[in-house]
């Protein structure tokens, strides 16, 4: 979700150049707009699709699909191809919708499948740990830019861009951003293997799918334990609490006077908050790189070549992540 704030002004000096200007090239505000907030448009969408879909099909099989989703289109976004400008602009916002519609998916199924893993007592710091994790995703595309840019600088040297407007962004810097957005598919694949072979959680498979026995055979799996004496016992209890949970159900439902008497005030704050909170974080983490510029955290765009200036906003991200974002997160947990 993140990498692209680092590269959107390479993006500028690439495909919006004007030889005629003291200043280096920048996508126009709309198309500015629309590279940033498109992956957050598919963020919502797949959020309640996937989030609609994971109650029907189980949550292992739709977390399959989301991965697959992530990895296919994040491919894709470096791959972003084009005759003209407006063209490669287009078919990055196309591939980046639908990777956040999987990110979107992601999201409910990751907290869902830890709470339905989890006990009470861990459950809160599990979840936040879940989240934790996009500190790590922060500061790892951070990482990923500082050496791609500073390999490209080694490799490929540049004058500022007031000492020769053209020769600043030199031909290979095009390779540079869709590299850093195509490295966010790796860590991503590598968690394939052991998402598809993680069972499905017993919550979901007593109250859901009704197989208490599959249930308690999963959960000795996940445990580790054999639990042939006892599959009897965690048969009927969760068959109790299948039926408690199905009167339950039947006693209200989510949009009810009685769910909003029992858990309303719980759920307006929690999402009341976490909705105030995301518009600053997701706010100021897509456009900090203006932020540095104008408090001079790093130099003026003219005294930098393309990769030059790439390497000072991703140096600058991520001693933020690494001082701010990381140690905030895991505070929480």
């Amino acid at each position: 979700l993140f990498c692209i704030s680092l590269v959107t002004k390479l993006l500028g000096r690439i495909y919006y150049f004007n030889p005629a200007s003291k200043s280096p090239g920048s996508l126009p505000p709309n198309v500015s707009a629309a590279v940033n907030g498109v992956a957050f448009c598919g963020t919502l969408a797949g959020q309640l699709f996937f989030g609609w879909l994971g109650d029907k099909m189980g949550r292992k099989k739709v977390y399959g699909m989301t991965l697959m989703l992530m990895v296919i289109c994040c491919l894709a976004s470096g791959l972003s191809f084009g005759s003209s400008a407006k063209g490669v602009m287009a078919t990055l916002c196309f591939f980046r919708f639908w990777l956040g519609f999987g990110i979107g998916g992601d999201y409910p199924l990751s907290a869902t499948i830890m709470s339905e893993y989890a006990n009470k007592r861990t459950r809160g710091a599990f979840i936040a740990a879940v989240f934790a994790m996009q500190g790590f995703g922060n500061l790892t595309g951070g990482i990923v830019a500082i050496i791609v840019s500073a390999a490209f600088k080694s490799r490929f040297d540049a004058p500022a861009y007031r000492d020769d407007r053209a020769g600043s962004t030199v031909p290979q810097a095009d390779y540079a951003w869709r590299i850093v957005l195509m490295f966010g598919a790796i860590p991503a694949l590598l968690t394939y293997y052991w998402r598809m072979k993680m069972p499905e959680t017993a919550r979901y498979t007593a109250l859901v799918a009704k197989n208490d026995k599959k249930a308690a055979a999963d959960m000795a799996r996940v445990l580790n334990v054999e639990l042939v004496d006892e599959q009897e016992k965690a048969a009927a209890a969760t068959a109790a609490a299948a039926e408690e949970e199905a009167a339950r159900r039947e006693q209200y439902g989510l949009f009810s006077r009685e769910f909003a008497r029992r858990h309303g005030h719980h759920l307006l704050g929690t999402t009341v908050c976490w909705f105030v909170l995301d518009i600053a974080y997701y706010s100021q983490n897509l456009f900090q790189k203006d932020i540095f510029s104008a408090i001079g955290w790093i130099p003026e765009a003219k005294t930098m070549s393309a990769l030059d200036e790439l390497y000072h906003i991703a140096r600058a991200q991520t001693l933020i992540a690494l001082c701010g974002t990381v140690p905030g997160y895991w505070f929480t947990v």
